[in-house]
């Protein structure tokens, strides 16, 4: 498993992958879920890539080792043009490779995040599917996550906006990098991370977090500390109602056991036992 964020923002795009595959408990290697394409004054374009890793690998291949003229991200005029280039080259795994997957009973498994800026044209971001198809980003839904993402997502959702700046969005990517790693161990270092500036059209921020990198080391213990800091200055819930016109609660009661009969006891008897009794303790209907 993996987890991979890309944000596009008005002052360029944020990248963030980790790199730990696993096949199992016994079976954990590192390999690097960032490609970065770059012709610096004429385009940057940045792959991330989560599934399986002979699917995604071999995408990767045919992007950089099998590309032809005019069906290349390397001369695709637009990014649309190359996010639909990506798609076909996952079809084309998918043509070679799915049925004997699924003969091992394999799913045909990726998912992918196409991010950069072409020539004059904007910094434009799409995932991609199993499928090949895509979606692109909007400005009311400024990011993509692939892999293992619900636990990175809250920060995400509180924070980032088409005008956050490339400093804090890279800020709350480690943040929420940082709450992944702490809840899945299939997510691990190193993490690999890339700002992008608008119309910069070369890659001019980019760093490798290992362990031993002390600002991520900061950040995961500052922001553990402030959340349990937070944490107890809220506070304690209130159990009684202070509105106007307070509504008494109560939970949904299960009805107690009727009590059980003694054994041997005759019908006419446990009828007789059952029947509702009148306020002076007699059996059947009203005083008289």
């Amino acid at each position: 498993m993996t987890y991979c964020i890309g944000m596009r923002l008005n002052a360029g795009m944020v990248f963030m992958s980790d790199s730990r595959t696993n096949a199992g408990v016994d079976q954990v290697s590192t390999f690097r879920k960032m490609t970065v394409f770059e012709r610096a004054g004429e385009r940057v374009l940045v792959l991330l890539t989560s599934g399986n890793l002979a699917i995604t690998q071999s995408v990767r291949q045919l992007l950089t080792e099998h590309a032809t003229p005019g069906a290349s991200v390397w001369d695709a005029p637009t990014m649309y043009d190359a996010a639909e280039i990506v798609g076909e080259a996952v079809r084309k795994v998918y043509d070679r490779d799915s049925k004997h997957l699924k003969e091992l009973g394999i799913e045909f498994n990726c998912m992918m995040i196409l991010g950069g800026q072409i020539g004059g044209e904007r910094c434009r971001m799409f995932e991609i599917y199993a499928a090949g198809n895509f979606i692109e980003t909007q400005n009311e839904s400024v990011y993509f996550q692939i892999g293992e993402s619900k636990y990175g997502k809250p920060i995400l959702d509180r924070v980032v906006n088409a005008t956050t700046t490339l400093d804090e969005a890279a800020k709350c990517a480690l943040i929420s990098m940082d709450s992944t790693l702490r809840s899945n161990l299939s997510v691990g270092l190193p993490l690999d991370l890339l700002c992008y500036e608008t119309d910069s059209l070369r890659v001019t921020r980019f760093v490798t977090i290992d362990q031993d990198n002390e600002y991520f080391k900061m950040v995961r213990t500052s922001w553990g500390q402030r959340l349990k800091q937070v944490f107890e200055e809220l506070p304690d819930p209130t159990w009684h109602a202070t509105s106007a016109a307070p509504r008494k609660a109560e939970p949904v009661r299960a009805p107690l056991p009727a009590a059980p009969m003694a054994p041997n006891v005759p019908a006419s008897l446990q009828a007789f036992a059952q029947t509702p009794k009148s306020p002076k303790g007699r059996a059947g209907g009203p005083d008289g």
